[in-house]
């Protein structure tokens, strides 16, 4: 199977049927994301600690690119550090804006077939909406404070 045929696969799978779709009634934090310029929704739904991202869910609806990259990012996130999340979350980004020939980190596993995302800009807001959700979760909600003292 061909690279463009995995990325189809992919995303019709995960758009059609959702993982981590739905309420999460025990959410430390609710982010409403949007996008008007087409029409994609989503709300991201999380589960936080002041060190780790517990679990998420989301509920809306939007294109095939939007709910499964949303999809895709609850696996990838749940259960990681808050400092994995955001450094994911902004790597993922950046992954959709570089050309082609940037490497992409091997912890990305399915997310890869994104990459394919960067050759069609105006869909990039489309992929990022739910990770944009994520990151103002993360801000949202205060995260264990980091140790300044040196250990002896």
């Amino acid at each position: 199977m061909n690279f463009e045929e995995l990325y189809q696969e992919l995303i019709l799978d995960h758009s059609k049927r959702p993982r981590n779709f739905g309420p999460l009634p025990d959410a430390t934090v609710t982010v409403k994301g949007d996008n008007p310029s087409c029409g994609d929704e989503v709300e991201l739904s999380a589960k936080l600690t002041p060190d780790t991202v517990e679990t998420l869910k989301f509920t809306g609806h939007g294109c095939a690119i939007c709910m499964a990259s949303a999809s895709l990012m609850t696996i990838k996130i749940k259960g990681k550090s808050r400092q994995e999340a955001a450094a994911m979350a902004k790597a993922f980004r950046h992954m959709l804006v570089t050309p082609e020939e940037t490497a992409v980190p091997e912890s990305f596993g399915d997310l890869e077939v994104f990459s394919a995302v960067r050759r069609f800009p105006q869909r990039v807001k489309c992929a990022t909406l739910a990770w944009r959700a994520l990151e103002q979760a993360l801000s949202t909600v205060p995260a264990a404070p980091v140790s300044t003292e040196e250990n002896d």
